[in-house]
């Protein structure tokens, strides 16, 4: 399927509109692999990846703020390690370690991935994965969605990234997703559509360390902050900064 360049770009802008739509077909089972050395001043987590013979840019270094880089620090909860907590209140996800320590990763966070809360599991999630405009999205704006009615396979101009985890409770897709993005000045941000998107960096990392069937609690508003510091402590509201 070819699309006009113009029309790429749009759905680029738009991307994270139909990121929570529908799951993938499949998916390409390659393995991430670093490229040449990043330019100096690159954060080597954040520098260029071969990928599936696809080039991942590094990240901008305007784009790597401190709060959103990836990193270890003290998480308080009596959630079992590899549990997936994610903050959208604060614009954090967090893969529970052991000894009260998680890792944690700055996300963009779209109106989608505010209107779910509670818990549910990660029984799949896919390399490259596909996407597919919504109905919704079909009826509004057929010019710009119609030629990608079918679906668009994974690529670099794909909404959903690199990655996608995808969330089921009760044995019912939630439409809520954890994905990478296109757009890496996004992250840390409240963006006003979409689910949780990470750098494709950060996502690879994710996915590589997340297992089918993994546990995800997703904090409402009121619990925003909660684990960030030990139980009986005031906890600085959103943890934002």
């Amino acid at each position: 399927m070819t699309l006009k360049p113009m029309a790429i770009g749009a759905l680029a802008g738009v991307a994270l509109l139909a990121a929570c739509a529908t799951p993938p077909v499949d998916a390409v089972q390659k393995t991430a692999a670093p490229v040449a050395p990043a330019p100096a001043g690159t954060d080597p987590l954040y520098g260029a990846v071969q990928d599936a013979g696809r080039t991942i840019a590094a990240i901008p270094e305007a784009a790597l703020s401190e709060r959103n880089r990836r990193q270890v620090v003290d998480y308080w909860t009596d959630e079992p390690p590899g549990t997936i907590i994610v903050d959208p209140y604060a614009r954090f996800l967090y893969l529970v370690l052991e000894n009260d320590r998680a890792l944690r990763y700055g996300v963009a966070v779209g109106e989608q991935g505010r209107g779910f809360s509670g818990e549910g599991v990660i029984p799949f999630k896919r390399e490259w994965p596909r996407w597919t405009p919504t109905q919704n999205m079909l009826r509004r704006d057929p010019e710009l969605y119609g030629p990608v009615r079918n679906g668009m396979e994974g690529g670099l101009d794909n909404p959903l990234g690199a990655r996608a985890l995808y969330l089921f409770k009760g044995g019912r897709d939630r439409l809520y997703r954890i994905h990478g993005t296109n757009n890496p000045f996004s992250i840390g941000k409240a963006v006003s559509s979409g689910c949780i998107r990470l750098f494709n960096q950060d996502i690879l990392d994710l996915h590589e360390r997340v297992k089918d069937g993994a546990r995800v609690v997703v904090l409402s508003e009121s619990e925003s902050g909660k684990g960030t510091t030990p139980a009986g402590r005031t906890t600085t509201s959103n943890q934002t900064q």
